[in-house]
């Protein structure tokens, strides 16, 4: 952990300075990194799990999606000596002679910006494409998830140079002061408004960013399912974590014709999943801290509880609940819920379903869930959002072959394996020419030369 008394400012010189060097850009030092990640890692597992249990009641299975950030690690090593190669690219006859490529090459220092709902996962994943591009980064673990900030900043100090990367504790006012820094790049995951903030801070200084936010994730459920299994896969998405996950099925828009007999499944896998009572399974999160839980409190004033409803402010508790009798204009519909609260609305054509939810800003991800292959198709062809999951939610998070992030309203530019690297680089343009020829159709005088101009444009 960076102590209060040394300055931002005087961290990100010497980050600058650093990455001056050139060493960051060496092959070899970036795999050292990334192995070194890797195994502070593998080494911590019981404090992640600890320190995330402490801040939201994870239960150890799900901690483990935390660690899982240790297959992004696999995969930049094992791919990152083809990432860094140039690229040669095809040049057109008016450049003969003379060829093309396109060089990575890293930013300089960047900001990474983590949330408080999956507190190590969000901060160390993007961690990984900035090592692997060649950047030096600062790190700015979420304060509201307290138990594993200071673990991310313990693990960092342990294993890596503050010149290099560095890990900055605190509340809002340290975030002020990072944005006011120029950085080469700033990564922020988290709401809307928030990143709303970011950008406009980084837009004083030209800064990139990539927004990785959130919004109202729909789920679409067709007549056309196996109703067992959509049940299941949709209390499992939205009920993890407390419904505190950035992709969680926000809400349900279900065909009249099975929506008595998917609440009903989903009531049954909240039962199965949990037991009679939530409260006392180890399997089911707290809510972060109270204020979070007071705003989700007013979201159960309407509306007829099909499942839970059940509150405990002193245990930052709220059960599995399933809302039915809610419309388009009901407070739960206004903002993201990001919370165990699942509101439920009903359609009675496709058509008229994907038109309420294109009237919306574009959400990060999309569910639907059907066996009809058009129907499929249609969702995918008429809807905008981060991405698509069919017949399941939650899940296309874990492909690391997928680029991840938002659009719109949920977010700018993406991440997971290739993609990170990607967004940590620049990719420069480079053009070769040849002293062997220098043909004169470009120099003046250009009389005679505009029919030639004319042929060469086509």
């Amino acid at each position: 952990m960076i102590p209060p008394i040394v300055a931002i400012s005087d961290i990100l010189s010497q980050q600058q300075q650093f990455f001056a060097t050139g060493k960051t850009k060496d092959l070899s030092f970036r795999i050292a990194q990334l192995k070194r990640l890797k195994e502070a890692i593998s080494l911590n597992q019981p404090q992640i799990v600890e320190a995330v249990k402490a801040d939201l009641n994870r239960p150890e299975f799900e901690a483990y999606f935390e660690i899982a950030t240790v297959s992004e690690v696999n995969y930049a090593i094992k791919h990152l000596k083809s990432w860094v190669k140039p690229k040669k690219v095809s040049t057109s006859i008016d450049q003969f002679p003379a060829s093309a490529s396109i060089y990575p090459e890293p930013k300089g220092v960047v900001l990474i910006i983590g949330p408080w709902n999956y507190p190590f996962q969000l901060m160390i994943s993007p961690l990984v494409g900035a090592i692997a591009a060649g950047n030096c980064t600062i790190l700015k673990p979420s304060e509201i998830a307290a138990y594993t900030s200071a673990l991310v900043a313990e693990i960092i100090s342990q294993n890596f140079d503050p010149a290099y990367i560095a890990a900055v504790e605190g509340g809002v006012e340290i975030s002020q002061q990072l944005l006011a820094e120029k950085f080469d790049h700033i990564f922020f995951t988290g709401g809307t408004k928030i990143g709303q903030v970011v950008m406009e801070a980084a837009a004083k200084h030209l800064t990139p960013v990539t927004l990785e936010l959130g919004g109202k994730s729909p789920c679409i459920v067709d007549s056309e399912i196996q109703i067992e299994y959509t049940a299941k896969r949709i209390a499992w998405g939205k009920f993890i974590n407390a419904g505190q996950t950035c992709i969680a099925p926000d809400y349900l828009l279900v065909d009249r014709k099975v929506k008595p007999d998917l609440l009903r499944a989903i009531k049954a896998s909240i039962q199965e999943f949990y037991g009679d009572d939530p409260a006392k399974s180890p399997d089911y999160c707290r809510i972060i801290n109270q204020r979070h839980l007071g705003r989700l409190a007013e979201f159960l004033k309407e509306g007829e509880l099909i499942a839970g409803g059940a509150i405990n402010l002193e245990d930052r508790y709220i059960s599995p609940t399933v809302i039915d009798g809610i419309s388009w204009d009901s407070p739960v519909m206004k903002e993201e819920i990001f919370g165990p609260i699942l509101p439920v609305l009903e359609y009675d054509d496709l058509g008229d379903a994907i038109a309420k939810i294109n009237a919306r800003p574009k959400p990060l991800a999309l569910y639907f869930f059907s066996k009809n292959k058009e129907k499929q198709e249609r969702v995918l062809r008429e809807t905008s959002s981060g991405g698509v999951c069919i017949n399941d939610t939650v899940m296309q998070f874990g492909v690391t072959f997928l680029p991840f992030g938002g659009v719109g309203d949920s977010g700018i530019g993406s991440y997971h394996g290739k993609a990170s690297f990607d967004t940590f680089s620049h990719y420069k343009s480079v053009l070769k020419k040849s002293f062997l020829l220098d043909l004169k159709w470009r120099y003046a005088p250009y009389k005679g030369k505009v029919d030639l101009i004319k042929k060469m444009l086509g």
